[in-house]
């Protein structure tokens, strides 16, 4: 790998430590990329840390309006799948066997596709697809290893980070919406209450109707299930504004009928998980956490864990410590959101 390449990325990563908007962030990276491994096309998708499945994509395709179709044909890819991709690779003798881009990237004159997944021991926080016109070497995908360590651990600090805004519910009703997809992922119906929540979700100014890509993805993952590509749950939780946290779950109304993607307000339980993930919390201080959303007070915690009152303490500076709160009340608001932290 050519040294001065690899120390200009990192420069630019230096000066971007302070960024905390993740899109912000993502665009800088992909610019300084730009220029060291000059790819034509591009997708960095933030997914939830346990199904894997993108909830925040930032993408520049050669035809928009093909959107839902090369997310349909990358979730049914196993092809350096980033599920099951260990760091980085690229497509290289392996086209043909890739289904999007036999189907959808080669029609645009893609020659290559180095992928790259963002994974620590606390959950997949995304991966990252450049689609270039030519073919990528030992040294370019050198350069994308060396990089996504880093990168993993500030998409997980990012993610980290939408936790703290916890100031007020948005003032655009929260009620189930519920959009319906066919197998193509165009849209064929919504319930009435899907216009203000996704107006909230995905504002447009430009006519479109306003669907959420994580909306695409969760219903890409349902039909990777089908087709035993992935088993991951189709299922993604997504930042919505102030500290609200929103579940997609993607399902069939009957079988052989069209996918429907409800979307709803993330429960306690699903919120906690995120929330322990993207603070890298251990294990034990995740059940520590979840005690104290039961309402369980420090000796009853200590029953529960089978260690001292004081074990417990401890335990809780470092969640303290970790989350970057002083007191239980503001662990639970950030961790289950204001009126769940209020009941619990």
């Amino acid at each position: 790998m050519r040294v001065s390449r690899r120390r200009r990325i990192h420069e630019v990563l230096d000066r971007l430590d302070d960024v905390t908007d993740s899109r912000s962030y993502r665009s800088e990276v992909l610019a300084g990329l730009r220029d060291a491994l000059s790819f034509d096309w591009y997708a960095w998708v933030g997914t939830d840390p346990a199904t894997t499945v993108g909830v925040d994509p930032l993408a520049s395709v050669p035809d928009l309006r093909e959107l839902p179709r090369v997310v349909r044909l990358r979730y049914q890819t196993p092809v350096n799948r980033w599920t099951d991709l260990d760091g980085v690779a690229a497509l290289g003798d392996r086209r043909e066997e890739s289904l999007v881009w036999r189907e959808a990237l080669r029609d645009h004159g893609v020659a290559d596709v180095a992928s790259v997944v963002f994974r620590d021991p606390f959950g997949t926080w995304g991966f990252l697809e450049l689609w270039s016109g030519r073919v990528y070497d030992e040294d370019d995908l050198a350069l994308l290893a060396d990089l996504a360590p880093r990168l993993a651990v500030v998409q997980r600090r990012q993610q980290a980070l939408l936790f703290d805004d916890v100031t007020a519910d948005p003032a655009a009703p929260l009620g189930a919406a519920v959009l319906l997809l066919d197998d193509h992922l165009e849209v064929v119906g919504q319930t009435s209450a899907s216009d203000a929540l996704l107006e909230v979700l995905l504002p447009r100014a430009d006519g479109f109707a306003p669907v959420p890509a994580c909306a695409y993805n969760v219903a890409a993952q349902l039909l990777a299930r089908e087709v035993q590509v992935d088993d991951h749950e189709a299922m993604a939780r997504v930042h919505l504004v102030d500290g609200v946290w929103l579940t997609l779950r993607a399902s069939r109304l009957s079988p052989g009928s069209v996918i429907a993607v409800a979307i709803e307000r993330s429960s306690p339980a699903e919120r906690l998980d995120v929330f322990s993930r993207s603070h890298g919390l251990t294990p034990r201080e995740r059940e520590l956490v979840s005690h104290l959303a039961q309402g369980r007070d420090t000796r009853e915690v200590a029953a529960s864990m089978f260690v001292s009152p004081h074990t417990v303490q401890d335990h809780l500076k470092s969640i303290f410590t970790k989350t970057g709160t002083r007191s239980r009340r503001l662990l639970l608001t950030r961790a289950l959101g204001r009126g769940a932290a209020t009941s619990a």
